[in-house]
């Protein structure tokens, strides 16, 4: 049996699906406890019944103050304190420059960038030393696609946090790094853009990439887990996982 996370505190936000219930599912084998969060009841029972006994489900919307105020009471008073937090709960969707409404825009940040800030604001009191935080970004930070630049331009955003979290929370002892996405395939673009849309869409990354495939979210969750317990010398870093889209 794997026991190398046994003892261990993971909370992942956006844990119900993709790559947050890979990543947690991955832990939670390996001996985590972990706390997951989403949305969505079902999706979140869902995962819960996956996970077994050693995860605990959490609804709330990160986008919430009083939804994340709620996460880390439930969080101190069931493990008292964090050895690793996954901040990966965000959404995508088009937004071409012509035609994106405030109301898309808003929502995009304040899920993607607001609801990340203040996760790690309401959680950092319970992180012990030695803790990993995992931020979201995505290749979309660092190349320019077409129709998302609201979706990247709030992930560029998240990587600038890693940095400046890093330096705040160091001096406990906390490492802050970030993790980057490729082309990955975990259902959520047949949700945002219809499946004709996805379909396509997956057809020209899997063209581009030089791996000429996508990846899948166990391949990132293995990442993940570096980055929260391995990578003990890398704070204000970005692991890229993208089939080497960005690099060749």
């Amino acid at each position: 049996m794997d026991d190398r996370y046994s003892g261990k505190n993971v909370v992942i936000t956006g844990g119900s699906s993709g790559i947050g219930l890979a990543t947690a599912k991955l832990l939670a084998d390996a001996g985590a406890r972990v706390v997951i969060t989403g949305r969505s009841q079902a999706t979140l029972d869902a995962a819960r019944e996956q996970l077994g006994e050693r995860a605990r489900a959490v609804r709330g919307d990160v986008a919430s103050l009083p939804d994340l105020d709620a996460l880390a009471a439930d969080v101190r008073d069931e493990l008292g304190t964090v050895d690793a937090l996954f901040v990966n709960a965000g959404i995508t969707g088009t937004t071409p420059l012509a035609s994106t409404t405030e109301e898309m825009y808003d929502k995009s940040f304040d899920i993607n960038v607001k609801g990340a800030f203040f996760t790690v604001q309401k959680l950092a009191p319970l992180l012990s030393t030695g803790a990993g935080v995992v931020l979201t970004t995505s290749v979309a930070n660092v190349i320019g696609m077409r129709d998302i630049s609201v979706y990247a331009a709030g992930k560029a955003a998240l990587r600038s946090m890693a940095r400046s979290f890093s330096r705040e929370l160091l001096p406990r002892g906390i490492r802050v790094n970030a993790i980057s996405p490729g082309p990955v395939d975990t259902g959520i673009l047949e949700s945002a853009l219809g499946k004709e849309a996805a379909d396509r869409f997956k057809e020209v990354q899997v063209a581009e990439n030089p791996m000429r495939r996508m990846g899948t979210p166990e391949e990132v969750a293995r990442a993940v887990a570096f980055l929260a317990f391995d990578a003990t010398f890398s704070t204000g870093t970005e692991l890229v996982v993208d089939g080497g889209v960005t690099q060749l």
